[in-house]
């Protein structure tokens, strides 16, 4: 099992090497906003969910 994490995480630590040279959905210089959108979504969703435990 260990052998199968480490192989895991130095395929993920090599995945912008095996990026292709096409072109690219996202923005360049919209990452930091790009990812404030799904954390501001999970914090919204555990306020819906805290609030309706009360």
């Amino acid at each position: 099992m260990k052998t199968v994490l480490t192989f895991a995480t130095a395929l993920l630590a090599a995945a912008p090497a095996l990026a292709h040279e096409g072109g690219h959905m996202h923005p360049h210089g919209m990452e930091s906003g790009l990812s404030l959108l799904p954390m501001a979504a999970l914090i919204g969703v555990a306020a819906l969910v805290a609030w309706n435990r009360r």
